[in-house]
This record gives C-alpha cells, sequence and structure tokens, in this order.
C-alpha cells in the first residue's frame, strides 16, 4: 500500500510538472534577446519580505545578492583559465529589477572583469538570484531561477569558453512522461557538473497547495533533461542544499510541519549518492524507498521538532574522506527579535569510528538569516566563515563576518579572526566557490536590514583580508580595494 501511495504522489508531481511547463509557456515569452552589456560596477540587489511593523522592519531583508543557501554554486573556480567565476544577484542604481550578472577574479593578475548583465529578471524578488556552472569544454552556464510559477526560469550559455562577455539562451526541455517539454520553471536550484555525465540539478517544484517538493534532475547536454526524481515529500514541504566533493552528491533537507505554514521548518535529513543519482543512501549505508513520505525515516539526523525549535538549512560540505560536515541555525520561531533567540549554529559531522552523528554548537547570532560557509582544510582542520557577530542592524540579517576554525574536526571552535569590523550596514550570505582558491575564498553582499539601502559585494581570501568590489568602473578590468 505504502509503495503505491508514493508512486501516485510521484505521477501527481510530474503530471503536474508538464501543467506547470505548459502554462509558463503560454503566460510567459521569453525575452527576443539577452541584454548581454557591461554593468560598468558591483550593484547588489536589496530585497525584504514581509514588514514586521516592528523596529525591525522585516522578517528578513538586505544586501542578498548572494541569497538564498538553497541556491550554488555562485562561484567556481576554473584551473584551467586560473580564475573564479562568480554571479550574483545585480540590479540598476534605483534598486528597481533583478539583473542576474556575472564577473570573474583573475588570480594571476589580482583584477575583477567589468560584470555582463546577462538578463533582467523583472522582479526585485532575490529568490530569483542565479547560480552558475562550467562544463568540460569551459563554457560557462547562468541557470536563472523563478521564486514558484508565477515567473519563467531560463537557462543561458556562454558563446565562448571561459568568457562571460556573451551568452545566448538554451531552448531546454525535459522529460514529462515520455514527453519533451519546455524545462522553463526551477526554484532553488543547486547544479554540479562532472565530465563524461554533464549536469545533475537538485531544485524545488511547487505542487498546487504551493508545497516545496524536493528532488533532482539529470543532463548530458545541458538541453536535453530527463525525468525530474522526487527525494522528499514529507508533510508541507522542504528546504534543501546539497554539494559535490569527487563522485559524491550530498544533501541536507528539513521539512515543514502540516498545519503550521511554510514560515516553519524542523528536523535535519541526509542523503548522499555516489552514482550520479541512480540510488541514495544515509551516511551510514541504508538505503531509503524515495521519494521519503514520513518525518520518521532512516535518513533523520536529528528531531528539532520534539526540541520546539526551528532549524535553518545553511550549507553541507564533505571531507576528504567523503564523510558528510552539515551547518544549520535554529530558533524558537520565524520572527526577527531577542524573544526568539538564541540562535545556535550547529555543526554535525561523523563519529568515524562508531559512524554515528556527532554535534556541537559553533556559536550564536542574532537572526535566523544569518548564513555562513563550510571550508574542509585538512584531516582534521575545518572552517565556518559567517556573519556571526552583530551588525550595526541588530537582529536583522548578516552582522559582522568571522572565520571559526576548529583543529579537531569539529569538536571545539575557535573565532580565528573577526573579518569585518565598524561596518554601517549588515554582511550577509558568505557563499563558499566551488574549488575555492586561497585567494578568493568566500564571496558575499551588504545591505542595510531595516531599509532600502545600496548593496555592495565582497570577498575574502583565507587568511581573512576582505576586498570591496568597485560599485563603479569603467574599462574591462579593475584592481580590488582592500578593506583596512
Amino acid at each position: 500500500m505504502r509503495k503505491a501511495i508514493q508512486i501516485f504522489i510521484l505521477s501527481a508531481l510530474v503530471a503536474s510538472t508538464g501543467l506547470v511547463a505548459k502554462a509558463q509557456e503560454k503566460k510567459q515569452v521569453k525575452p527576443k534577446e539577452l541584454l548581454n552589456k557591461k554593468a560598468n560596477g558591483f550593484k547588489g540587489i536589496w530585497y525584504m519580505i514581509q514588514p514586521t511593523g516592528n523596529e525591525y522592519a522585516y522578517k528578513y531583508s538586505g544586501g542578498l545578492g548572494t541569497y538564498p543557501a538553497n541556491h550554488r554554486p555562485f562561484a567556481i573556480y576554473a584551473e584551467e583559465v586560473n580564475k573564479t567565476f562568480f554571479c550574483y544577484g545585480g540590479t540598476n542604481e534605483k534598486n528597481n529589477t533583478l539583473l542576474h550578472t556575472i564577473s570573474s577574479y583573475d588570480h594571476a593578475t589580482k583584477m575583477v572583469a567589468n560584470p555582463t548583465i546577462v538578463l533582467d529578471k523583472k522582479t526585485v524578488d532575490a529568490h530569483d538570484n542565479p547560480v552558475i556552472s562550467i562544463d568540460s569544454l569551459g563554457y560557462i552556464w547562468m541557470f536563472s531561477t523563478s521564486h514558484g510559477v508565477e515567473r519563467p526560469s531560463y537557462i543561458s550559455k556562454s558563446v565562448k569558453p571561459y568568457d562571460i562577455e556573451k551568452f545566448e539562451l538554451v531552448n531546454a526541455t525535459e522529460d514529462v512522461k515520455g514527453v519533451e517539454t519546455p524545462f522553463t520553471n526551477f526554484s532553488y536550484f543547486q547544479v554540479y557538473y562532472e565530465k563524461g555525465k554533464g549536469f545533475l540539478a537538485l531544485f524545488s517544484r511547487y505542487d498546487e497547495n504551493a508545497r516545496r517538493v524536493i528532488g533532482f534532475n539529470t543532463s548530458k547536454d545541458g538541453q536535453k533533461w530527463d525525468k525530474w526524481k522526487v527525494i522528499g515529500n514529507i508533510e508541507g514541504g522542504h528546504y534543501q542544499v546539497s554539494a559535490k566533493v569527487g563522485g559524491k552528491i550530498a544533501v541536507a533537507f528539513d521539512y515543514h510541519p502540516d498545519g503550521k505554514g511554510l514560515d516553519y521548518r524542523t528536523n535535519l535529513y541526509y542523503l548522499e549518492s555516489s552514482n550520479w543519482g541512480k540510488t541514495w543512501q544515509t551516511m551510514d549505508g541504508k538505503n531509503p524507498e524515495l521519494p521519503l513520505t514520513s518525518r520518521d525515516n532512516i535518513a533523520l539526523v536529528k528531531d528539532f521538532t520534539s526540541l520546539k525549535l526551528n532549524n535553518y538549512l545553511l550549507d553541507v560540505n564533505l571531507d576528504e574522506d567523503g564523510k558528510p560536515l552539515i551547518l544549520t541555525v535554529t530558533s524558537k520561531g520565524p520572527q526577527p527579535g531577542p524573544q526568539n533567540g538564541p540562535r545556535d549554529w550547529h555543526f554535525f559531522y561523523t563519529d568515524k569510528k562508531t559512524n554515528t552523528w556527532k554535534s556541537t554548537v559553533i556559536t550564536s547570532s542574532d537572526s535566523n538569516y544569518d548564513m555562513g560557509s563550510i571550508y574542509a582544510e585538512g584531516k582534521k582542520q575545518l572552517r565556518v566563515i559567517g556573519p556571526t557577530a552583530t551588525g550595526p542592524q541588530a537582529y536583522n540579517p548578516g552582522g559582522d563576518v568571522v572565520s571559526w576554525v576548529s583543529k579537531n574536526y569539529g569538536k571545539t571552535w575557535k573565532a580565528a579572526k573577526q573579518l569585518t569590523k565598524n561596518s554601517e550596514m549588515n554582511h550577509s550570505y558568505v557563499r563558499k566557490p566551488n574549488f575555492a582558491k586561497d585567494d578568493f575564498y568566500g564571496f558575499w553582499a551588504d545591505g542595510n536590514g531595516r531599509k532600502p539601502s545600496e548593496s555592495n559585494l565582497y570577498f575574502t581570501n583565507k587568511k581573512g583580508d576582505v576586498f570591496k568590489l568597485p560599485r563603479t568602473m569603467t574599462g574591462s578590468q579593475v584592481a580590488v580595494e582592500k578593506l583596512k
């Protein structure tokens, strides 16, 4: 009976996927051409959601050009040209539209390229921020996501390898019940490429009740995608974060309890695949039957439901042995302010002797939407970079950025360096590039947490030196400014 129910749910989701895609084709018209114009500087999108009517102004807000945690990657290091390519949610001087923008950092010259605006997403919703990938021939791919089904998603590809000057639209299709259907809707996109296999993308689809169902899709060429496969469909839906290290894909996810609304997310689950999604296993090698449909299942890492805690996913990574490392923040509720604290940063890792999950609390911060990244730096050294220090807009997303280091594989942590100090605006959503090189190690934006503002973009090296990307520039490239 349980298997029959799962098959019915999966069939219904696949059918609704086709309806969504067809509806998108009728409602939306693809742009006749991409913009492919120079931004002449780095301007990040400022975004807010849900006014609160109190001193904190919004449920969350600020400079969200590298938001959300469920989009990845925003940056990739390409050894072939010794450059880190990075995208972000950009905007114009009026902050009245979202511009999908891409640039690169040249590790030899220490200069950044004048960003290219690839397309205008026709919204200010930072949930539509882009992510990128690079294929084995060096072509750069931009995946322009959508928040739900109200706007279309796009795929574009650079005209030349390792070149950001011009992109062209890709008319991608996906297999829906054996029919090639336009691939024009995907949310919370996370994409990985492997030579000989192509692309694997994890993303969410919204069902008729606005529930976020998580799954994945694969494509050998980025144009023709196969059937979307569901990973989780528990109660009110899910968020997920993922990583690819070597040949393994790691996925951490939560769930929304029925009847509590989408502001509530709790529990922590984990699955991994070493064969490009053909099969999925738990950390200790158990094989669940997918899709997962019950909150109590073998993928469960931590039961936060019984603790009455919200759990916000930040990052997942794999160590040199392929074991998972997971970072989350917990709180007592969705609204900003001290009443829902503390916001504890939980770090989950594996006891390799017993092959069981262990966890510790690294530190606490003041917002549910503080976000940082995990770095595996050797046999026992780990690093987390995130805005854990209180910023000028306390209890709003972000703050000042701190580098935390563990030299005993996560058992204890020490604040190694505070990267930003005396800031005028909160720094938020520190993102780790794929294959990060030491001199472009993390990437983020800033912004005022309580009112519309300019948003600037930054990166740090492994030592903790911070560089501000120029808000205005001319020419093809420019040296970056180191913060004092």
